[in-house]
């Protein structure tokens, strides 16, 4: 099963990790988290059917958090390419879009992109908050 949703800030990609960590039952294959200018792209890909009241609550919890995400076709192909395997930092070359993670989520990770970015940029666009 798969899961694709966009989320407005980095707040609300950190809380949708938490809410994964704690929900070992969903069976997380790995999750993939993309940064945009205008928001995040997050794939949850499971390793199982998950129950329908596990599926509703994670449906719940992406609808809460986030909008569905029509994949524009360079960033269809990035998920194609992780999901095969291949690095992400020639995924992230290669169709131009800003891997910060894929794998097992990390809150970690996340958090030491929004400050680098934020260093680089010298003040903390919205997307980032």
């Amino acid at each position: 099963m798969e899961y694709l949703c966009y989320l407005t800030n980095a707040s609300l990609v950190l809380h949708l990790i938490e809410y994964l960590h704690g929900k070992p039952q969903l069976r997380v294959s790995y999750v993939t988290v993309i940064n945009q200018i205008d928001g995040w792209v997050v794939r949850i890909r499971l390793k199982h059917q998950p129950s329908p009241q596990e599926e509703g609550d994670l449906k719940s919890i992406l609808s809460e958090l986030g909008n569905s995400y029509a994949r524009p076709k360079h960033v269809q192909l990035a998920l194609w390419r992780l999901a095969g395997g291949e690095c992400p930092v020639n995924v992230m070359q290669r169709y131009q879009v800003a891997i910060v993670s894929h794998g097992r989520p990390e809150k970690e990770e996340i958090e030491e992109f929004r400050k680098h970015f934020i260093r680089g940029l010298g003040y903390c666009p919205q997307t980032l908050a």
